[in-house]
């Protein structure tokens, strides 16, 4: 099976280091994954969160995208709700300006945040308690982005800035299948997050491929799914490597606020704690953990189970230079083409 790899990056933030160290982080492995072949790089948002320094991906994709040449650089992903559709627009009419053909804008409608920072992100806007409000934001952000507003529309006569022949394409994300039915209405791509929810992506991505409508902007569905990866040179070591992102997963799921990702060596006694032993077994489901070979193996497995050419590659662990290598395995294992490839819309100078 061929497959295309991408990554999603949430700038994790590790114990005894800093914010500004886990987005330099991000930068390094962006540069990295470009030399190494991988086809997406996507840029997460997360409100105040000790765990997670992904705060602006409309800002950092600018950086990440200024510093490689060839993958498209993305947002996984704006969190529509907080925002305009129209300024979201703006922003991502000037990303595509400065980076033709390299800019995705993937959207979701989750909070990205504790209900306080929720509210305060909302400032006072009703976005959240409005269910019914997101299709419409959707429609009206692919509409900006286009300048294809409806004639009876409100915002008739006013231009995302700076317009151009090009446009951004847009991603619907969703770990349900809300997002992925409007995804099909719509006639958009659509990602589902394994790495949030394991189960029943598989049935979700049939129905959007399914109710898929065809639009102006995409004659076939796209669909994508992203999932936790983490690959080592055994499948013994890459057990170990995982317990750091398993253990901060748990804390998020019964502190709330699970702070940074913590070393190995705390996450193994964290591990013994009671209640541990149900919370593991459930988070490895939402990974492919292990050596190259076993990777592979299972990325292929879900590759078939969600019927997609495409996987996006979240790795978090506590160690950087083993998170780096595990995106090094995984390119090596698939085979990606290196640096000496052509870039994404010209040839290599």
């Amino acid at each position: 099976m061929s497959l295309r790899l991408s990554v999603l990056d949430q700038s994790p933030i590790r114990k005894g280091g800093t914010p500004a160290e886990a987005v330099r982080d991000t930068l390094e492995l962006a540069q990295l994954c470009d030399r190494l072949g991988y086809h997406r790089y996507w840029l997460a948002e997360h409100h105040s969160s000790e765990a997670l320094a992904g705060s602006t991906p409309e800002v950092l994709i600018t950086r990440v995208a200024g510093l490689t040449e060839r993958m498209r650089i993305g947002s996984g992903g704006v969190m529509l709700p907080h925002y305009s559709a129209f300024k979201v627009a703006e922003n991502f009419r000037m990303l595509e300006t400065l980076f033709p053909g390299r800019i995705d804008v993937g959207i979701g409608r989750a909070p990205g945040s504790d209900q306080h920072t929720m509210r305060i992100l909302a400032d006072g806007k009703p976005n959240w308690s409005d269910a019914d409000k997101y299709p419409y934001q959707v429609r009206d952000l692919v509409a900006w982005l286009h300048d294809a507003l409806p004639l009876n529309h409100e915002g008739t006569g006013i231009v995302a800035q700076p317009s151009g022949e090009t446009a951004p394409d847009v991603w619907l994300l969703g770990s349900s299948d809300d997002s992925a039915a409007l995804a099909a209405h719509f006639g958009l791509p659509f990602c589902f997050a394994h790495f949030i929810n394991p189960d029943g992506g598989d049935g979700v991505t049939r129905a959007y491929r399914a109710h898929f409508k065809p639009s102006s902007l995409h004659a076939k569905p796209m669909p994508l799914m992203a999932i936790s990866v983490l690959c080592a040179e055994t499948d013994e070591e890459a057990d170990l490597l995982s317990r750091s992102r398993e253990v901060w997963a748990m804390r998020l799921r019964t502190l709330g606020n699970p702070g940074p990702v913590p070393s190995v060596e705390e996450a193994l006694e964290a591990a013994k704690q009671p209640g541990a032993e149900r919370w593991l077994p459930a988070l490895r489901r939402r990974s492919v953990v292990g050596s190259p070979k076993t990777v592979r193996a299972g990325l292929e497995r879900h590759a078939a189970a969600y019927e997609v050419d495409e996987i996006m590659a979240v790795t978090i662990c506590y160690d950087f230079e083993k998170r780096k290598r595990s995106y090094e395995l995984l390119a090596e294992e698939f085979g990606l083409s290196s640096s000496s490839s052509p870039p994404i819309g010209g040839e290599a100078g």
